[in-house]
């Protein structure tokens, strides 16, 4: 007969597989193309005395430390589970996509600042050399930005990569019309004005981004998971009399797990209940489940669980 209180800590399947060689010369790809672009625009900056390419060389800056960070945590990701850390490292994806998210709000910030300066004292710029570095920007930037888009969806810290590059590149587009406006026009202030613009899509798309990442690094139920949902599939299986103490979170941004406390009827077909209900996770994205299983008439352990009706009965 099984023991009254079963723990199982299983599950492998992935909903996604995503492909590590790739993602790995995405990054390296990235770093190294954004380190050469940050060298050259700093250097025509100073060669032009330019304080936008200056500053705009220092916010590219920012997204190389991003993408030396996300690759930090996608490597730490991959280390052994060990008595210390029985989890491995894998929570240092969820820490920088929030992080990243930090950097994002942090440039917004910083976009705002410099377009309010320059609305209030306009300063000449060499619109025809801004663009042209700009227009490199665009290039590199967005070759990056590609190198990220297929897994973006299926990994927080790889949506936080794939929005710096999308967000870089969109302000280079900026810098680009604003060059060429002023090399035509002498109009100095468009430049602020799209800066401002910019920032306020850049704010939009990293809401989300931020919002997610709070949630996974406060161990909150992830994304695309509804906790109602998993107990309704929980109590689908006619020999679960109800559930408990049931709770979802993030071990990484590509895996989640689940604790919960099952009244069955009877222990008898106890391994039968667990596997059937584990499958049946797996196609929620839910990868690691854990299960005790309880009689009706059997109190829980617990102190702080809430049993439901049923169990009380």
């Amino acid at each position: 007969m099984p023991h009254e209180h079963e723990h199982e800590h299983h599950g492998h399947h992935h909903t996604h597989a995503i492909d590590t060689a790739h993602l790995n010369k995405a990054f390296l790809w990235g770093i190294g193309l954004n380190v050469a672009f940050v060298a050259a625009e700093a250097g025509a900056g100073f060669w032009y005395d330019s304080v936008g390419l200056l500053s705009d060389a220092g916010h590219n800056l920012s997204d190389v430390i991003s993408l030396v960070l996300a690759l930090l945590a996608f490597r730490l990701s991959k280390i052994k589970p060990s008595d210390e850390y029985t989890y491995g490292f894998r929570k240092s994806t969820v820490l920088v996509s929030l992080l990243n998210a930090l950097i994002l709000l942090a440039a917004v910030g910083l976009i705002i600042a410099e377009s309010i300066e320059k609305l209030r004292s306009p300063r000449p710029l060499e619109g025809s050399v801004i663009a042209w570095v700009a227009g490199i920007g665009i290039l590199i930037n967005g070759i990056t930005a590609c190198l990220f888009f297929t897994e973006r969806k299926h990994d927080l810290n790889i949506r936080g990569a794939f929005l710096h590059m999308a967000a870089d590149t969109l302000v280079s587009v900026g810098v680009v019309v604003s060059g060429l406006v002023i090399a035509g026009t002498g109009w100095y202030v468009i430049d602020p004005i799209i800066g401002l613009g910019i920032a306020v899509i850049i704010l939009f798309s990293t809401w989300e981004l931020l919002r997610d990442s709070v949630r996974l690094s406060l161990d909150g139920v992830p994304a695309g998971i509804d906790a109602r949902e998993i107990q309704k599939i929980l109590l689908d299986d006619p020999r679960v009399v109800c559930v408990h103490h049931l709770h979802i979170w993030a071990i990484s941004t590509t895996q989640n797990a689940l604790t919960v406390h099952l009244v069955v009827k009877n222990f008898d077909e106890s391994e039968k209940i667990k596997h059937d209900l584990r499958h049946r996770l797996q196609a929620e994205n839910i990868r690691h489940a854990t299960f005790e299983l309880e009689l009706p008439d059997e109190h829980c352990p617990d102190s702080h669980c809430d049993t439901c009706g049923e169990c009380e009965n």
